[in-house]
């Protein structure tokens, strides 16, 4: 049985699908709106998302670019939109399946056993991340430095997780905000700071004297491994 998640905002279609693939015999959860389905698809790490484009506050290709940022799950994109450049868009910005509205319950569930086959055990098992000493387990949801389990909130795991996928390169607060905080028209700065505070207390360092988080004043800030501490 797949865990799914549907991003529709459509009740009637919203509905239809719910009913038709949990009696295939998956377990589905649904959004309704854009920032829901986010919240969602990070809080239950479903196998797989079904994602309208269509959405009242937020484009579909925006929701699938912020998902991107922090996870691979498989995306099949559901949507009324059959222009062949949008399909091409959608599908070099990272969706596994793109099928068109009007479609079949039928049709859907096929898709969805076709890019999980194709995902594998691999989509399943998140690889984890190694930045000098640190060692960062996505599917697990935990973090070591030097061997010794950190003690991070889910908003600071999120955060060292965000910086450690792009270790060696400046990230602005204003990515942090967007694909940490899922805020994508900008957020307080301050925010940020106070989280990536505690975040160095939890390292072990202070921005006066640090280790992995390096602020490059009014860019951003970098995470990575001291040097002689091995791979980055």
């Amino acid at each position: 049985m797949a865990h799914l998640l549907l991003i529709e905002d459509d009740a009637a279609i919203r509905t239809s699908l719910l009913r038709a693939l949990r009696e295939r015999g998956h377990a589905v959860a649904a959004s309704h709106t854009a920032m829901d389905g986010l919240h969602t698809a990070l809080a239950e790490r479903p196998d797989l998302v079904v994602l309208d484009l269509g959405l009242p506050d937020l484009d579909g290709r925006e929701v699938l670019r912020m998902l991107r940022a922090v996870s691979a799950v498989p995306v099949i994109v559901a949507t009324a939109r059959d222009d062949e450049t949008e399909i091409v868009r959608v599908l070099d910005a990272g969706a596994d399946d793109y099928v068109i509205k009007p479609f079949t319950a039928a049709q859907l569930d096929a898709r969805v056993r076709a890019v999980l086959r194709r995902g594998g055990a691999a989509a399943a098992e998140p690889v984890a991340l190694t930045v000098g000493g640190l060692r960062i387990d996505a599917g697990a949801r935990t973090a070591t430095l030097d061997g010794l389990t950190l003690d991070l909130t889910p908003r600071e795991f999120d955060l060292l997780h965000h910086l450690a996928a792009r270790a060696g390169r400046v990230v602005t607060k204003k990515e942090l905000l967007s694909e940490v905080w899922q805020v994508p028209y900008g957020g307080a700065d301050k925010t940020v700071d106070v989280h990536l505070s505690w975040l160095r207390r939890k390292l072990g360092e202070t921005a006066q004297q640090p280790r992995y988080l390096h602020t490059v004043r009014g860019v951003g800030v970098r995470l990575s491994a001291p040097a002689g501490s091995g791979p980055a």
